[in-house]
């Protein structure tokens, strides 16, 4: 992998202290940063901007470490302030615990030439020299933390063009996807939202020459989410209003819906997912296009949700949590039957009602807005992968909430309110909504168990399993409707039910 080279000029102090701010939002445990300079070049300042804004403390006590040669902190991820310009050999940064520092969080290393052969390849170095009136800030490097340093610096490119050049960023929040968020803070404004959503690296073929996401038709491009969003405004959603957009690198200046959290003490409150069922009764009455706008000239086809991606995602729990819970990949028998059974059950959601399916419908996603009226009350994001599939999947998504445990009672006052809100409406086929609710359940919460599962597996979070028993109790609920007594009895055969306790 060739070496990456970024310039920026930075004419004063502000400037060099929002460049540390810069780099710490694309930092991630492991990372490590080489600072180098002359005396007064700057490098304290930049590692103080720098590690102020990982610990979210514009007013932290940062000292040089001069003396004591490391400094640690807490923050978003940890991080250690080295100098080693009183070093005497590189053997030292044993003693200092180097080695356990990048570990665990981020190393910022002043005096880096003193530690040779002892920094990994992928540490990214930052050099400031004198120019003009102020400083150079010359940042080279290979591998991804560069290429997340890059990106960081185009953020606040676009936040420049857009008329916000000089507000503080703030990290927000991320997903289970390359995407991220900021806050943006700037001269007392209402708080926008910065979302940075790079291109869909879509990953190796594993079916038919087509990679997971192009199957499973998650979004590739920004472009999807600014359609989506328009849409479903006119429609009379209450959703972002979108304030910038560079559409090719895939920025996003949006506004922010508030705090108001969906749940109460992190607990579900029966009338707010009433009201989320009824917004969703809604969605649900009207008719949506499945070619949208997202700008002049550019649309977004969104796809349908078909057989194939309803199997591959459920087929995670195949790949996935099955040899988590039994020990040994599941065999060739045991994916043969899996298969049979889910397609019998996804050739009957042929004649399901189909709509807008906005797919993550649920509490990580929804804001309550207390002070509004009506639909307006529930806030929506993140609906960028929305398919046109059946209506009952985002009701089994909300009622079924991955994330919070939802009692049998909730569960069944929610869909309630769904379906009287749909009865009200006009002419509804309940039997057939209550067949494809229950599909959707099991298929969604399959796919979540394979997810959870490849989240500590694969990306190294565990924090996932302790979700399991919830969405295994999920799924008993949707596999006691009687349509899917086929599936119950596979998945009860092989253990895949196993204890439901919380």
């Amino acid at each position: 992998m060739d070496f990456s080279t970024l310039e920026r000029f930075l004419p004063d102090e502000r400037a060099t202290t929002m460049l540390g701010a810069d780099l710490a939002l694309a930092l991630r445990a492991g990372d490590v940063l080489a600072l180098e300079g002359d005396l007064g070049a700057g490098k304290t300042t930049l590692a103080r901007g720098l590690i102020r804004a990982l610990a979210g403390d514009p007013e932290l006590e940062v000292p040089s470490p001069t003396f004591t040669l490391v400094q640690a902190y807490e923050g978003r991820i940890p991080v250690h302030h080295f100098d080693l310009y009183r070093l005497a050999s590189a053997a030292e940064l044993n003693e200092l615990g180097f080695d356990d520092a990048v570990a665990q969080g981020a190393a910022l290393v002043e005096w880096p030439d003193r530690a040779v052969g002892r920094l990994p390849e992928s540490a990214v170095h930052v050099e400031l020299t004198h120019q003009d009136a102020g400083r150079l800030a010359r940042i080279t490097g290979k591998g991804a933390a560069i290429e997340r340093i890059g990106r960081s610096l185009a953020a606040r490119d676009f936040l420049a063009q857009s008329g916000h050049g000089g507000a503080q960023r703030k990290y927000f929040t991320g997903d289970a996807s390359a995407r991220s968020y900021e806050i943006v803070d700037g001269n007392g404004q209402p708080q926008l939202v910065l979302m940075n959503s790079p291109k869909l690296v879509l990953g190796p073929p594993v079916r038919d020459g087509k990679p997971y996401a192009e199957i499973a038709h998650t979004a590739q491009s920004v472009s999807a989410f600014v359609a989506i969003d328009r849409a479903l405004k006119a429609g009379g959603v209450a959703v972002p209003e979108i304030f910038a957009a560079d559409l090719k690198q895939g920025f996003l200046l949006i506004e922010h819906l508030g705090s108001g959290s969906f749940l109460d003490a992190g607990k579900p409150v029966a009338a707010r997912y009433a009201a989320a069922a009824e917004l969703l009764a809604m969605m649900h009455g009207r008719k949506w296009p499945s070619r949208m706008e997202a700008a002049k000239g550019v649309h977004h086809v969104v796809p349908p949700f078909d057989q194939d991606a309803m199997m591959i995602e459920a087929e995670l729990l195949v790949d996935w949590y099955i040899p988590f819970v039994t020990g040994k990949p599941a065999n060739d028998e045991v994916r043969a039957g899996f298969k049979e059974a889910w397609r019998e059950i996804f050739g009957r959601l042929e004649d399901a009602e189909k709509t807008l399916m906005l797919r993550d419908f649920h509490s990580p996603n929804l804001i309550w807005q207390a002070e509004r009226h009506g639909h307006d009350r529930i806030g929506v994001l993140d609906f960028q992968d929305a398919l046109i599939g059946p209506s009952a999947y985002d009701l089994a998504s909300l009622a079924m909430d991955a994330r919070v445990t939802v009692s049998p009672e909730i569960e069944h006052s929610t869909y309630d309110a769904y379906v009287a809100a749909r009865r009200s409406a006009g002419p509804f086929d309940e039997a057939g909504f209550s067949e494809a609710y229950a599909a959707m359940a099991a298929q969604r919460n399959s796919k979540i168990l394979g997810i959870f599962v490849r989240l500590n597996e694969r990306d190294g979070k565990p924090d996932y399993l302790r979700h399991l028993p919830r969405i295994r109790d999920y799924l008993s609920r949707a596999l006691a409707h009687p349509a899917l007594a086929g599936l119950k009895d596979f998945y009860s055969r092989n253990g895949l039910l196993g204890d439901t306790a919380e």
